[in-house]
């Protein structure tokens, strides 16, 4: 069983992103927790709620196997947001599994761990991530060694699935 921390915006993520994402994680039987730049009930784009308890300030990428950035139109909150690159940077550092879904991969790719490896992220960003040296791939789900990248909604699933994977196969269990 891995500890995951998924990171969502402030405002506007994406219901599915988070919540098949993490029945995936649970499912798997692994202990999700939810982190954000403000705690409280938080609000999806598609009406959905959640309650973070973690600051991303507060974060101890230590304590996680591997983290998951949430898209949706607020992680553009989140795209220069010190203490998400932080933890992307941290956990990418430590080996550990980093991944990043619809517009959140561009979080990886500002954090400087997406130079010359194959990633995807929403079509509308595939040139931002590309200048900050990604190999951009065709939408879906891409993996390149411990990182995990998915361009939208419809691929929640098999994201999530591609991250428990790779925690079995890093005995993060």
């Amino acid at each position: 069983m891995a500890n995951v921390l998924m990171i969502i915006p402030p405002e506007r993520f994406r219901d599915e992103e988070l919540f098949i994402t993490k029945e995936e994680l649970e499912n798997a039987g692994n202990r999700v927790s939810i982190a954000s730049t403000k705690k409280g009930v938080i609000l999806g784009s598609r009406g959905g709620k959640i309650k973070v308890e973690l600051l991303l300030a507060d974060t101890n990428t230590k304590e996680f196997e591997a983290v998951v950035f949430v898209g949706g139109g607020g992680s553009k909150l989140l795209f220069d947001n010190i203490e998400a690159l932080k933890i992307a940077k941290g956990m990418y550092q430590d080996k550990k599994i980093v991944s990043a879904i619809c517009l959140a991969p561009v979080i990886l790719a500002n954090a400087g761990i997406l130079k010359g490896k194959k990633a995807t992220v929403s079509g509308t960003e595939s040139k931002t991530i590309e200048v900050k040296g990604a190999k951009y791939t065709e939408p879906g789900v891409t993996i390149d060694g411990l990182i995990v990248t998915a361009n939208a909604p419809r691929a929640s699933r098999r994201f999530g699935q591609a991250i428990v994977e790779l925690l079995k196969k890093n005995s993060y269990e």
